[in-house]
């Protein structure tokens, strides 16, 4: 892997363990109202649903919208679908906002520190800027570059955000590897020419599963964990 320069990274399931938190904070809701529900078949309602409404949806967005608008609005569509009306909107706006309170993967800053080393490392994702600053300062990861899909006009798979990324980084596509736990976002990466390694995430979706876990074998690597992703990156000093 002597050619790539910089690695770039999937934010939202593959560094950030969103059902955990998401769970937690609907439970924590329904709890102080003697709510009973399956809180982590919401979540990955919620996830989806706001994945649905911000995935390749053109032009449009994020001009006129960005994940947090959608994150509210999904969690309104969630109380309606579910029976929540007893949540205050204190309580709705914690929930929303516990995106922002995400913690990451216990496997990745360890490694993301001994990546950085040898490689410009960058968060390319669908999440809001300040979503990504305020998870990275409660986790302590240190990016390079934050690269929005808030800021480029366009968002992924839109074969645009992955050529503007590139651009901005001042690199060719060849000379990037997207890093997922999601096939969709790894082949429309490899589309416009950057190489592709898939990290397992099988706690992604909690105990249902990851949509698509297995990953398509044409990636240029295939890793376990972030251990394991820095070992094949040549990276042997990572310990854990």
């Amino acid at each position: 892997m002597h050619d790539i320069k910089a690695l770039t990274f999937d934010t939202g399931g593959t560094i950030l363990d969103w059902h955990t938190g998401i769970s937690a904070a609907l439970a924590e809701a329904g709890g102080r109202h003697g709510l009973e529900r399956d809180w982590a078949a919401i979540a990955n309602d919620y996830r989806a649903s706001s994945l649905k409404a911000m995935v390749n949806t053109g032009a449009e967005a994020p001009a006129t919208f960005n994940i947090d608008d959608v994150h509210r609005e999904q969690l309104a569509e969630m109380i309606k679908k579910y029976d929540l009306g007893a949540f205050s909107e204190a309580e709705r706006a914690a929930i929303w906002y516990r995106w922002h309170k995400l913690d990451c993967w216990p496997d990745f800053p360890a490694a993301l520190a001994r990546m950085r080393e040898n490689y410009i490392v960058a968060s390319f994702t669908i999440l809001t800027v300040s979503l990504i600053v305020d998870t990275a300062k409660r986790n302590g990861l240190s990016w390079d570059a934050v690269i929005s899909c808030e800021m480029i006009g366009q968002y992924k798979i839109l074969p645009g955000a992955y050529q503007r990324a590139a651009q901005w980084l001042a690199l060719e596509p060849g000379e990037i590897m997207m890093v997922a736990c999601h096939n969709f976002d790894l082949n429309a990466a490899r589309d416009v020419g950057f190489k592709s390694a898939f990290v397992r995430r099988p706690d992604e979706w909690g105990a249902a599963g990851p949509p698509d876990p297995e990953p398509d074998d044409h990636h240029d690597i295939i890793a376990d964990d972030f251990p394991d992703l820095a070992r094949q990156l040549g990276l042997s000093a990572l310990v854990g």
